[in-house]
């Protein structure tokens, strides 16, 4: 344990050594040109770094993924749109696609509607009752995808009929066992699944919507109950508008969150009994087929899912900073 950190301790001081070197000899390097030029210079030279690493670790990958989509399993031939007109005509992944979407549209919806909750009733509450609640929902932010979903397995495990059952479920039911996560009715297994991500980003939800809320001119509050306006209106036409931006800004954050869903899938039911995701038909697909094609066009797939988010998001806060 100790070595463990003494080599993370080593590995940042020498992260941080490096680029102290590195803007040392930029800007060693700017100060060889001439006054004006250098003044013009320098700025870019600093930003030189990040932009490589952009580069390095984003653009190149990016488009490497891209044009791999195009080749065949090792990708070595070319085999234009044939990996994903295989993808989009097998019902398997048209199911697959399914359930993300139904990821996107549940997981973001609830967990806005939840952390707007707690924030708004916590706000009710005494100074220390409101610190220990938002303490308990705030907790589980803190624990990685795999514990999670570990934990919720414990939940949902169903043993064997005849034997005592461990499964919190199954516990409180009494008599036979339900397989949960095999319910496939209404894909009930899948929301089982995006109840454990909605616990995790609930916490995550609710400190910054507390936030805005807390945000609200409190003049603008009792004006609206001067004028006769009850609780639910205040919140509704009051309240809500004033927070709007921060709605929004977690919606679409957690939404980018459901898009990479991996881990929580995989470690319950990986992907079988119609639970299976984009991302962990991905990993099928590069680890256990070995089709790297596929598994390419899969992550151009979510790219071109996202895109659209991330611009919305970028207008988003130009708008914002366009009226403050």
């Amino acid at each position: 344990m100790l070595l463990k950190f003494v080599y993370a301790l080593l590995t940042v001081l020498a992260g941080i050594g490096a680029a102290l070197a590195i803007f040392w000899i930029l800007n060693k390097i700017a100060e060889l040109l001439p006054g004006k030029l250098e003044d013009k210079v320098k700025p870019y030279l600093y930003v030189l770094p990040a932009i490589f690493a952009i580069v390095v670790y984003l653009i190149y990958p990016s488009v490497l993924t891209v044009i791999n989509s195009f080749k065949d399993n090792f990708s070595r031939e070319w085999v234009g749109f044939k990996n994903y007109s295989d993808l989009l005509t097998t019902p398997d992944f048209r199911s697959t696609l399914f359930n993300t979407l139904l990821w996107i549209l549940i997981v973001p919806a609830a967990t806005v509607i939840l952390g707007l909750m707690v924030a708004v009733l916590a706000d009710r509450l005494q100074p220390r009752g409101e610190k220990l609640a938002k303490t308990v929902i705030f907790l589980p932010m803190a624990i990685s995808m795999i514990g999670a979903a570990t934990i919720w397995r414990f939940v949902y495990y169903a043993a064997p009929k005849g034997i005592t059952q461990t499964g919190l479920l199954n516990a409180i039911k009494g008599g036979d066992p339900v397989q949960w996560l095999q319910t496939q009715t209404l894909h009930f297994n899948s929301i089982l699944l995006m109840v454990i991500l909605v616990w995790l980003q609930v916490g995550f939800s609710m400190v910054l919507l507390s936030a805005a809320v807390k945000g609200v001119p409190v003049d603008t509050l009792e004006a609206a109950r001067i004028d006769g306006a009850n609780e639910r209106q205040i919140f509704a036409r009051v309240v809500l508008p004033q927070i709007k931006g921060t709605v929004i800004t977690v919606f679409i954050t957690v939404t980018i969150t459901v898009m990479k869903i991996f881990d929580i899938v995989y470690v319950n039911t990986n992907g079988n009994f119609n639970t299976n995701v984009l991302g962990n038909e991905f990993y099928n697909q590069i680890s256990t087929f070995i089709n790297y094609g596929k598994a390419s066009a899969i992550v151009v797939i979510l790219m071109i899912a996202v895109i659209p988010i991330m611009w919305y998001q970028v207008r988003h806060f130009k708008a914002e900073e366009a009226n403050a």
